[in-house]
């Protein structure tokens, strides 16, 4: 297939050391952070409702139908809650799994492909770019998206291998059709509409025409079908508003119009990559002009054109979209680390010295800029944040700096100082973005709300399990999943907005409303932005605080406040009564 040297100075041995070390930067770190609003939270949440209630048909999200996602990762979050536990690194472990799964898989395929040396140096590659690194610790969506599309990519190259017999091409061929059914139950129709994108613009590129045969088509189809049919059939049986609201808004709507707010210029996803793959960047061009060298393998099949498409469609797909957000881009990893795995090994001694002193260099410049760090800092994460977290980017950088030095010597000493040095870099980004992500839990702290929780969940815990827990005029994605508890939203539905409009019984509209209910309820607790407390306070609404933090206020209502709701002003008892959220669990 190409000139890439066949042969590593690695045996199975340092393989598996080199796998277990990865393994261990991967998966250790997943409980030293925080859980991050809005994802990490939602998707934790949403995975502890489900093992808690049982229902595993109908996502619910702070005690409310939640249909803007298929279901996929919160069933593989809620059994890992079952069988480990609630946490942290419990509700990140899945997207780890699946980002791990992603190294291994682009290294098989590149070994299987092309040969061993790609194999190696694409896992490298992949593993060691900050975009799919801090991607794969995150408890988002498209980390698992990524991987199974991935896997149907793969799958496809791995099938259609000249040569191979029509037990296996059809063993590939169902394997992709799977993946791609475990794409959609991710995320919805871009798990197929993507990779099928691709085929019809690989195909008109390529002109190659004979690939449709070897697609297994209708068995193909059968298995897609059976994976992904059952679930939708299901949820729109129990729920009839299912259809309208996810295919309908959330996968066509959702692109196509700027109503989700998330805009962003054409060239959005430009700096993206370019800070994702920022360690490979000074040899991606050649990468790029060498791979279009690679001929076609003897069955006419071209495994190079269908990595080149599918990365530049997949990006100017989600650059056109109204609807961005910067894990969006995240499945051309994979197929970019491969083109960069395959050219790697043919760099010269000469030509990486100056990779690396030029990286070298830059971690420098980098550490200077980092002093004005201290500069940064407001209301919500004040300044003395931003300083804490300043040593952690030094302390990254000087490890960062320290490999890279190490592998500029190995480069210039070792006999096969090609595989020796880009091991020391890739280790040096790797490690880098381990410390500096860990550091920047010194703002995920405060976001997360989790200090709280420990007083929260006492002072629930001398409460009947169904009082009310209100959040006032805010959608506090962390706080439910760390105190256990479903909140009913009051005035401001934020993106649980369909569920309310579904059950809206279970909200309260006003805050006159909420007044009049505080005031009847026995127990309550509520969640409320600092100044909004400060009013009510003013108000003299009988409220007790139970916790807080700059960027929230937990009250109880105090028991000996309790009043019916006749003693209530007037204006308050025209109101109708919302019933309590469901879900709360302890």
């Amino acid at each position: 297939m190409n000139d890439t040297p066949s042969r590593l100075p690695l045996n199975r041995t340092v393989i598996l050391l080199l796998l277990i070390a990865l393994a261990l930067v991967w998966f250790v770190p997943l409980d030293w952070r925080h859980l991050l609003p809005s994802d990490e939270g939602r998707y934790a949440e949403m995975a502890r409702e489900m093992f808690v209630t049982g229902d595993w048909i109908t996502p619910r999200y702070n005690g409310y139908k939640y249909f803007e996602k298929p279901p996929l990762q919160t069933w593989a979050n809620a059994l890992t809650f079952a069988w480990f536990g609630l946490g942290e690194w419990q509700a990140r472990l899945y997207t780890a799994l699946t980002g791990f799964a992603g190294v291994l898989l682009i290294g098989f395929t590149g070994a299987r492909v092309f040969n061993a040396a790609t194999g190696v140096f694409a896992a490298i590659v992949l593993a060691c770019s900050p975009y799919w690194y801090l991607m794969g610790h995150f408890n988002t969506l498209d980390m698992a998206l990524s991987f199974w599309m991935e896997l149907s990519l793969c799958a496809l190259l791995l099938a259609q291998r000249p040569d191979l017999p029509t037990r296996a091409v059809r063993g590939w061929m169902w394997m992709c059709w799977a993946a791609m059914a475990l794409a959609v139950l991710s995320k919805g129709l871009v798990g197929i509409i993507l990779p099928g994108a691709v085929l019809v613009l690989y195909t008109l590129v390529a002109r190659d025409w004979a690939i449709w045969r070897r697609l297994y088509l209708v068995s193909g189809l059968i298995v897609f079908f059976a994976i992904v049919t059952p679930w939708f059939v299901l949820v729109q049986q129990r729920n009839p508003e299912f259809f309208n609201f996810f295919f309908v808004v959330q996968q066509f709507r959702r692109y196509l119009t700027p109503e989700q707010n998330r805009p962003g210029a054409f060239y959005y996803f430009v700096p993206v990559i370019l800070v994702g793959f920022l360690p490979w960047l000074s040899v991606s061009v050649q990468s790029m002009r060498r791979a279009l060298q690679t001929p076609r393998q003897a069955n006419g099949f071209a495994p190079i054109v269908m990595l080149l498409v599918w990365s530049a469609f997949i990006f100017l797909f989600f650059s056109a979209s109204h609807s961005k957000l910067l894990s969006y881009t995240l499945p051309i990893a994979p197929a970019l680390a491969l083109v960069i795995g395959m050219y790697l090994p043919l760099v010269t001694k000469a030509q990486f010295h100056r990779h690396l002193t030029g990286y070298a260099l830059l971690l420098v410049v980098a550490a200077f800029g980092a002093v004005f760090l201290s500069r940064l800092g407001d209301d919500r994460n004040p300044a003395a944040l931003y300083i804490e977290f300043r040593t952690w980017v030094f302390a990254a950088l000087a490890v960062g700096f320290a490999l890279t030095l190490a592998a500029i010597w190995i480069n210039r000493k070792s006999r096969h100082g090609i595989v020796g040095a880009t091991l020391a870099y890739g280790a040096a980004w790797l490690l880098l973005a381990t410390i500096a992500g860990t550091g920047h839990d010194v703002f995920g702290r405060l976001s997360s709300g989790a200090p709280l929780a420990p007083a929260v969940r006492a002072a629930l815990a001398k409460l009947p399990p169904d009082t009310p827990f209100y959040s006032v005029g805010v959608l506090d994605h962390t706080m439910p999943f760390y105190v256990r508890h479903t909140m009913i939203m009051v005035e401001h539905g934020d993106e649980l907005t369909f569920g309310i409009s579904v059950e809206p019984q279970k909200w309260v509209p006003t805050v006159g409303e909420w007044i009049k209910r505080w005031n009847a309820d026995r127990y309550a607790l509520a969640l409320l932005p600092p100044d909004r407390y400060a009013d009510l306070a003013a108000q003299h609404l009988p409220m007790q605080v139970v916790a807080r933090d700059a960027r929230r206020v937990i009250v109880e209502k105090p028991v000996a406040q309790a009043q019916p709701a006749a003693a209530l002003p007037h204006a308050q008892q025209d109101a109708q009564p919302a019933a309590p959220a469901s879900g709360a669990a302890p």
